[in-house]
């Protein structure tokens, strides 16, 4: 640490480039084509992966411990501020089934990949639940799951790289689907038939994301919120593990009950969706939170591309993209088998999948760039709906596949 250009102490410094760099992949990624093609997350990650390997910055510092236990906390409830359950089965019933076979699909994936690969990858079990998480909530599971899991460093940073580099081609993928004329003539395309009526050219993703109004009491009620539901859930956490017995001749039973009730992100989650659901008003009305929790976790992904090394990612990443391959593959041939045999519109499918690959965000870009309006909001709820689904799923993957080792 202490042969870098930036001191491991140097607190602001390294403030400063942690915020600095996430603004400008976000501004990147949203101002070039190149950069929303690569994605404004590979942009954060290689940038700070670079200057680490470049002997810039360090690769441990009490700020990224901030982050960690900070930062990510807070961006969780920020983006579980429009996860009205009641909403999303209202306004996206259709969508919301073929999101829950998509991630079926996932699953599918983790648990094939997993038995194939397990000799093979040490870790593996950790990196199972966070990819279930985040093939079927986005980023925020990744997190929170690398954190309760306890992943090593070096281990999160070779997985992201890899599942960064697999979702760039599988965005890809999902966009190159619907000019295959074997995949127009076996599924119903009712939105991609009538942009090519319509002949649209305008830049609909810069009309989407064009400023919105908010005020100085939206960030003051999303942040001060946040906090609260922060606080209450992580002592009520600390308040159930230290009650709920624990050790070697524990039986299952309460085992099984301090991982879901001892666990402050499942704790944080569940508040925050009952939170949510009991005063759907009030969250509704709230501007900004999705903006502000995004930009957290784009911090996160400066983060985690610190300690990589390049030497680790070179021996390790190509067994991690094939593990996350087979789970992509496996995700979009379910998805499409199981959206053919319900009779699914193509774009739903394709939507779907993105929701569950990349989150919400990428899904909903998906459909702004397209053209397929009406499929934006209620793509965007289903996908929040993800959060919830994919922390569940990964907590359930890595206790299993913890046990079998």
């Amino acid at each position: 640490m202490d042969n870098t250009l930036i001191k491991a102490d140097d607190i602001w410094l390294l403030w400063a480039f942690l915020a600095g760099w996430a603004a400008v992949s976000i501004y990147l990624e949203q101002k070039y084509k190149w950069a929303s093609k690569l994605s404004g997350a590979i942009i954060a990650l290689l940038g700070a992966m670079i200057l680490a390997n470049l002997k810039i910055i360090p690769t441990e510092s009490a700020v990224y411990d901030t982050v960690w236990g900070y930062v990510i906390p807070l961006a969780i409830p920020l983006l579980l501020y429009q996860a009205n359950i009641v909403k999303i089965m209202k306004e996206s019933g259709r969508l919301l089934i073929m999101f829950f076979l998509s991630s079926a699909g996932t699953v599918a994936g983790v648990i094939i990949a997993f038995f194939l690969l397990k000799e093979y990858i040490p870790g593996l079990e950790k990196v199972a639940a966070m990819m279930t998480g985040s093939y079927i909530g986005g980023g925020v599971n990744f997190a929170a799951l690398s954190t309760k899991f306890e992943a090593p460093g070096e281990l999160v940073s070779a997985t992201v790289v890899a599942d960064n580099l697999m979702m760039a081609i599988y965005f890809f993928v999902l966009i190159l689907i619907p000019t295959i004329p074997f995949i127009r003539k076996h599924f119903r395309t009712p939105h991609i038939d009538q942009m090519e009526r319509d002949n649209a050219g305008e830049n609909k993703a810069a009309a989407y994301w064009k400023g919105k109004e908010i005020s100085l009491k939206d960030i003051a009620l999303s942040v001060g919120t946040a906090f609260t539901l922060v606080a209450i859930s992580f002592k009520l956490a600390e308040i159930f593990g230290n009650l709920i017995p624990s050790g070697e001749n524990t039986n299952f039973f309460f085992v099984l009950l301090k991982g879901t009730l001892g666990d402050k992100y499942l704790v944080l989650t569940t508040l925050t969706i009952l939170a949510v659901s009991i005063f759907s008003r009030y969250f509704e009305n709230l501007k900004g939170a999705q903006e502000i929790g995004t930009y957290l976790i784009y911090i996160f992904f400066v983060v985690i591309g610190v300690p990589a090394s390049i030497s680790l990612i070179i021996s390790q990443a190509p067994l991690l993209l094939a593990f996350v391959a087979i789970i992509v593959v496996i995700n979009l041939a379910i998805s499409l088998l199981l959206g053919k045999v319900f009779k699914f519109n193509l774009e739903e499918i394709i939507l779907a999948s993105n929701a569950n690959v990349g989150g919400p965000t990428t899904a909903a870009a998906m459909a702004i760039s397209k053209g397929w309006t009406s499929l934006i909001v209620p793509i965007l709820l289903v996908g929040t709906l993800g959060y919830i689904v994919g922390n569940y799923a990964g907590s359930a993957i890595g206790y299993w596949f913890s046990s079998l080792l």
